[in-house]
């Protein structure tokens, strides 16, 4: 019925009724799996913007932003019928993320400046929805942030103490936790601005193999391999740096979120550095994905990389800026 009804509109006359049903099928199956399947499924949202994005640049901007709001609304009506609230959100957050990046690709932007767009889109929207569910409990959006946590801390303690767990550990347990729990609430803003990147970042780059493999105009960015951060950047992180010393919690507070984000991305810096010198010597693909792997399971590598990419600055690793300077 509800698809009779949309076919039958007169906005969809020139809409193929197939990039509507491939956008909302491949998001439904995308949104409900991460609900469904414990464990891995949550990774499987992280992927909800890609068929917004294919279809939107598919279509073009008129057609494509249709197909996607017109996605976006059937995958919430479908949610809310099952009773699985929380992918409303998600349904409507990362389907107009998609369309947005698709957007960004349109307008020809750089890679930086469409991963950028689409973080301060998903940072704009979350903070929203944050505002939204703290005034209903009449919380600001941090203040609702920690009790999240704290409410899970104490269904751990719960879980642990059902299992039988000896009293002296469930209290040193619960000590560590709390800590972590303040830790936590302290900087989630740079969690929150590092996630949405992450999120932008992956679709950008799985959406360049989507776009190959179904003959789809792919955005003729610059080889990630010469990538480099803004030079202003670096006194960014001095600040940020010189701010932990100040006697002052909310300027140490500021400072390590400011801190934490600008690290991360100087690890993206490090990770082109690398990509470009395992270009430069033709390094097979098995050991590659050996090197990718080691940094993902070794954090102290993710350091490593920061550290390469903030003085890359001024020692040039790859001798390409430099050049272009002369």
């Amino acid at each position: 019925m509800v698809l009779e009804t949309i076919h039958g509109s007169p906005v969809l006359k020139s809409m193929k009724i197939n990039d509507l049903l491939g956008c909302t099928g491949a998001a439904f199956v995308l949104l409900f799996v991460s609900s469904w399947v414990p464990f891995v499924g949550p990774f499987f949202s992280l992927l909800a913007p890609l068929p917004f994005l294919f279809y939107s640049s598919k279509l073009g901007p008129y057609e494509g932003i249709k197909v996607g709001v017109i996605a976006v609304l059937l995958t919430s009506l479908v949610a809310a019928l099952a009773g699985v609230s929380q992918l409303i959100f998600l349904a409507i957050e990362l389907g107009l993320l998609g369309i947005v990046v698709s957007e960004c690709y349109r307008r020809g932007y750089s890679f930086g400046s469409t991963l950028l767009a689409g973080t301060t889109f998903l940072l704009i929207f979350g903070v929203l929805i944050l505002f939204s569910l703290g005034l209903a409990k009449n919380m600001g959006p941090f203040e609702l942030v920690k009790s999240y946590f704290q409410v899970n801390l104490k269904e751990s303690m719960t879980t642990y103490e059902n299992l039988g767990w000896d009293e002296a550990k469930i209290k040193q347990f619960e000590e560590y936790a709390k800590i972590l729990v303040n830790i936590m609430a302290r900087i989630y803003p740079s969690l929150m601005i590092i996630g949405a990147g992450f999120v932008v970042w992956l679709n950008m780059i799985l959406s360049r193999h989507l776009f190959r493999l179904r003959n789809l105009k792919y955005p003729d960015f610059a080889p990630m391999d010469r990538w480099r951060a803004p030079e202003h950047l670096v006194w960014g992180v001095i600040g940020a740096g010189f701010s932990l010393f100040l006697p002052v919690s909310s300027v140490k507070s500021v400072g390590i979120n400011v801190l934490l984000v600008l690290l991360v991305v100087y690890v993206f810096q490090g990770l082109s550095i690398i990509l470009f010198f395992l270009n430069k010597y033709r390094v097979p693909s098995w050991i590659r994905v050996g090197i990718y792997l080691l940094i993902l399971l070794q954090q102290i590598f993710l350091i490593g990389l920061a550290m390469v990419g903030l003085f890359d600055q001024w020692i040039d690793f790859r001798k390409i800026h430099s050049k272009r300077r002369n």
